[in-house]
């Protein structure tokens, strides 16, 4: 799938994202290494604790139907800043694909490109265990 194409399934996302709470949406397209490709919005809870973030949306339906190897995600706000990835969201992605490029939009559309171990050096994973 092009950039471009993922970029638009990341911003699409955003109009189904549940905030109530934030009002601050969240849109993500997560690119599998096969080039499935699966969406998700944040979705806030009255209990702040259960809300989910877009980027782990993605990441959960991906894996739900077998998919563990990551390409690149594509994540989208609508603030003036990039959108970048919580520290939760880092470090469940770095669990599946450390290696991944991570594209973060801001209202603009205009794009960051970086990857997952940039955003998290010296990142936790089964080495240490």
């Amino acid at each position: 799938m092009s950039e471009h194409e993922l970029m638009r399934k990341a911003i699409e996302m955003l109009d189904r994202a549940y905030i109530p709470y934030s009002h601050f949406p969240v849109g993500a397209a997560l690119e599998c290494e096969d080039g499935t490709v699966y969406t998700g919005c944040n979705i806030e809870n009255s209990s702040f604790g259960l809300t989910i973030c877009a980027e782990r949306t993605a990441a959960v339906k991906a894996i739900s139907e077998g998919h563990s190897k990551f390409r690149r995600i594509v994540i989208a706000g609508n603030s003036k800043d990039f959108c970048y990835p919580c520290g939760a969201c880092r470090q469940f992605l770095y669990e599946f694909s450390p290696d991944m490029e991570v594209i973060c939009l801001n209202r603009a559309r205009e794009a960051k490109r970086m990857t997952l171990r940039e955003l998290m050096p010296c990142g936790f994973d089964s080495t240490f265990l």
